[in-house]
């Protein structure tokens, strides 16, 4: 690494070389599945795609001999240190060759552009938040990773800790058959909160959707408030990631509860997607397109991406309820197996429902953190 150089993503070019980086390092991994690029350059645009209208971000480059071997980029959330009051920066879309020197002078870039902007604690990875991709793999290696979730080598956990960097927080991923959740205790709590509570369950209205996605919105921010590396979503953000699931949901999978006519719960469950990029290899054209949507009818995992109450209504039994919905539903779709993730490492409560479901723990993801 003697012609190792970093260089700020500024041109056309390097931002080509950043995008690029991953398809390279990944191409002969059997379980790393493409992003589609034209995804990945809306969500790396920072004069057009939302989450940049409250956030600051830089991208630098590693290039040793010219030779693209390491990216990453430094972000300052400015939602977050408003909401936990707090002077924190992150870092994200980490990926580089196994060499700790190159590594380790990113890290370091990144820490300097935060620590220059206030930042005290630093953390990541997240892409560019924890409201969307985030965490490092650090168990469960010889899996393909599911939607809207990482995958790295096993050599990056190393890295990092190599770095300085230790533990924040685990986050953890669980699976289960559909047809072997238990489910009956579920159905029991949900079927006395339904009777017991008025509590009704419907699935989000496609012909009135942006007023049903504000409604989530709006349930999003409030049910989820107190968790742990939790960032509010603006207005613009959470209706451009409605936007683009909308491409791939389920009415059936995305339930909103209400007691009377107020939104007070609110779970998420999408298709593997996938399972349907993995043979796109992250093209759309000449032929991607055409292996999309043919595989696209072939998906059998699903992912519970999140499930909340607001909080005065956490006792009555509305979770169970969402819970018992989705697995009925995900049944009757066809879907063979369902992963539930990501749970902090101390929701107690959650791991605990999961495991009582006959789901079982099989990847783990971390936040790394510098003081």
């Amino acid at each position: 690494m003697g012609g190792l150089k970093l260089v700020t993503v500024e041109d056309r070019k390097a931002l080509r070389q950043f995008v690029e980086l991953p398809y390279t390092l990944y191409r002969d991994d059997p379980h790393w599945v493409a992003p589609l690029r034209i995804a990945v350059k809306e969500l790396l645009d920072r004069r057009k795609h939302p989450f940049y209208l409250d956030a600051e971000a830089e991208f630098f480059l590693a290039l040793d001999d010219g030779r693209p071997v390491g990216r990453i980029a430094a972000i300052l959330d400015k939602a977050n240190n408003r909401f936990h009051q707090e002077n924190a920066g992150f870092f994200g879309f980490f990926e580089c060759v196994d060499n700790q020197d190159v590594a380790g002078e990113l890290l370091s870039r990144a820490r300097q552009w935060l620590v220059e902007r206030g930042a005290q604690v630093i953390r990541g990875p997240v892409n560019p938040s924890t409201n969307y991709e985030c965490g490092m793999l650090v168990e469960g290696f010889d899996l393909d990773p599911i939607i809207m979730m990482t995958y790295n080598p096993p050599y990056y956990p190393v890295l990092m800790e190599r770095a300085g960097l230790r533990k924040a927080k685990d986050l953890l991923a669980y699976t289960c058959p559909t047809a072997a959740l238990e489910s009956r205790k579920i159905d029991r709590l949900a079927e006395r909160a339904t009777g017991l509570r008025g509590v009704r369950v419907r699935p989000i209205d496609l012909k009135n959707f942006e007023a049903d996605v504000e409604r989530v919105w709006n349930l999003y921010n409030s049910a989820w408030s107190r968790n742990w590396g939790f960032i509010p979503m603006s207005r613009e953000e959470f209706a451009a990631m409605g936007k683009e699931m909308k491409q791939i949901l389920k009415p059936d999978l995305i339930l909103i509860g209400e007691i009377g006519d107020r939104p007070v719960g609110f779970a998420l469950a999408l298709p593997d997607i996938n399972q349907a990029l993995k043979p796109a290899r992250g093209r759309l054209f000449p032929t991607g397109l055409l292996k999309i949507l043919y595989h696209q009818r072939l998906i059998t995992n699903v992912r519970v991406l999140t499930l909340g109450v607001v909080e005065e209504y956490r006792t009555s039994g509305l979770g169970a309820v969402l819970y018992a919905t989705l697995i009925r539903n995900g049944r009757k779709l066809g879907f063979h197996e369902v992963e539930m993730s990501w749970i902090l490492e101390d929701n107690v409560l959650m791991n605990r429902s999961a495991l009582l479901m006959g789901a079982k723990r099989y990847k783990t993801y971390r936040i790394y953190e510098w003081n």
